[in-house]
């Protein structure tokens, strides 16, 4: 039989041979390197539209209209042609975006006054829910609120939307005002199974909720003033009692009586005690000697105490049902994200939501948050048990490849320290920020990851195929996409950059570039 690769021959093998034990899918990964995308249709004909991303089940395409009011929901349809040669001839219906994808629905989601924010989508998989975010416009200059953190600006109107996108229907809305949720690229929100975490950082509060199987979006707790669930009918009974016993003289303040001490400034939050304790109580158990935890803690404690204070909630997402993984920091590093962001001080805090404990606090510096890193960052993924293709995604915990990456960068680093703040910066992820596709599997190929990357952003764009190769054939071209026009932007000099979107498991892959003042070039990649 020929060894040469191709599907008939992987067929033939499946037939003859049995996989070792836990290897099953992964062998049939493998037919991927012969099932690539290797046939492209240029500047296709498409819809104006701002087109997301692929659900992670591959079943919907995500788009939102350009003045950013409406949601379009496309379903693919797979292919109608087939081509050997590259420079074969299709009919030109072929060259429509029709011919691929179907739409089911537009649905208007913004009001006259709020905007969909375009970088902000999460999908429930099992019921095949889609969360959705309108806004209005952001306010910098923010009026003293009552509980809110001054420097924060504020969004007047915030709504989470609801929908199944089987048939569009709008199942239920979680609307928040006068506040601050960071929206873009999914930061400010995590989704675990049917948990949704959302980080309020006007109010530094933690709304934990749960997406019920009828479509609705049902509160569970907040975290941040308060973490038990009768904290705050205890603090205001315990205030009403310290009013009665005052005598009314020392209730009269510039000839205005007061029925009862502010609660807001008489105690720090709920969140924010159970950090101090905790920093307090590791910091006393170093030591054994009385005389030495006093001088440990005046150095580490009470020196630093006003720093800890005044951390801020940064961004936060699930390590399981029970537990959170709290990013603070300063105001400043929360809201003006920048490419020095690992110069910035943070710590992390692992928050266990039943006990409303801290169980672990780390500087963003700690060698040993970086070895769990580094061996477990699978966990820090934190994948839905509905999801079958997110398990797959390669990481330097169970990738070779990208684990000899990783080394390669932390050889080259000059300060050990600093680099472990670099790599910090990636933690808490972002939710659902990683496409799922074979042909990102740095197992099966080899490809320029900083022109392309399992990273749901925008990267660079040239004017140069981007090449994938065969991981275990070195030398073997396996298949090109290259974004753009199919013979080059005639300004060289324009800045250009690209999105790709990978459908998750079928060899379907939509480029798009965008140049300034110059439409957007839509190219589609498909198996001929």
């Amino acid at each position: 039989m020929s060894r040469r690769n191709n599907v008939a021959r992987r067929i033939f093998e499946r037939q003859i041979r049995s996989p070792a034990p836990g290897t099953s899918v992964h062998q049939a990964r493998r037919f991927y390197e012969d099932i690539v995308p290797s046939y492209t249709i240029y500047d296709i004909d498409c819809p104006d539209y701002l087109f997301r991303k692929f659900t992670d089940d591959g079943q919907y395409l995500i788009s939102f209209s350009r003045n950013h009011q409406d949601l379009i929901v496309y379903r693919p349809t797979w292919l109608s042609y087939s081509c050997k040669e590259e420079d074969c001839d299709l009919p030109a219906r072929a060259k429509k975006f029709e011919s691929f994808f179907s739409q089911l629905y537009c649905v208007s989601l913004a009001s006259s006054n709020e905007v969909i924010c375009k970088d902000f989508f999460l999908y429930i998989e099992g019921n095949q829910f889609g969360l959705f975010a309108t806004s209005t416009a952001q306010i910098h200059d923010s009026p003293p609120t009552e509980g809110a953190i001054q420097g924060v600006p504020f969004i007047e109107k915030i709504t989470f939307h609801l929908l199944r996108l089987e048939d569009g229907v709008i199942l239920d809305e979680k609307v928040f005002r006068n506040d601050f949720v960071n929206l873009a690229h999914n930061t400010g929100a995590f989704l675990y199974d049917d948990l949704l975490a959302i980080v309020s950082l006007r109010y530094q509060r933690i709304h934990i909720l749960q997406i019920r199987e009828s479509g609705n979006l049902v509160d569970i707790r907040a975290i941040g003033a308060f973490c038990q669930e009768d904290d705050e009918l205890f603090i205001n009974f315990s205030t009403q009692g310290m009013a009665i016993h005052q005598t009314p003289g020392n209730l009269t303040e510039n000839g205005v009586h007061h029925n009862q001490p502010n609660s807001e400034h008489s105690f720090l939050g709920g969140i924010k005690q159970r950090l101090l304790s905790f920093i307090f109580r590791a910091i006393w158990n170093e030591e054994r000697d009385n005389a030495l935890r006093f001088q440990g803690l005046k150095k580490k404690f009470y020196f630093h105490f006003q720093d800890y204070v005044d951390l801020i909630i940064w961004k936060v997402q699930f390590l399981d049902r029970h537990h959170l993984l709290i990013k603070f920091g300063s105001l400043d590093g929360g809201l003006h994200l920048s490419r020095n962001a690992d110069h910035q001080p943070s710590f992390f805090a692992v928050y266990n939501m039943d006990t409303t404990e801290i169980v672990a606090f780390y500087q963003n510096s700690a060698e040993e948050l970086y070895l769990l890193f580094e061996r477990f960052c699978d966990h820090f993924y934190t994948m839905s048990r509905d999801s079958l293709y997110m398990n797959f995604i390669s990481s330097h915990s169970n990738n070779i490849h990208a684990l000899e990456q990783m080394r390669t960068i932390k050889d080259k680093a000059n300060n050990f320290s600093q680099f472990i703040k670099k790599m910090m910066v990636f933690l808490p992820f972002s939710c659902q920020s990683l496409i799922p596709s074979p042909y990102l599997d740095q197992s099966l190929f080899r490809y320029d990851e900083k022109l392309i990357s399992a990273s749901d952003r925008h990267k660079p764009s040239t004017d140069h195929p981007i090449k994938f190769i065969s991981r275990r054939q070195p030398y073997i071209l396996k298949f090109k996409i290259k974004p753009g026009p199919e013979t080059g932007n005639l300004d060289s000099r324009a800045r250009k950059f690209s999105s790709f979107l990978f459908h998750p498991f079928l060899p379907l892959v939509v480029s798009i570039q965008h140049a300034l003042y110059l439409q957007p070039s839509m190219n589609i990649h498909f198996r001929g």
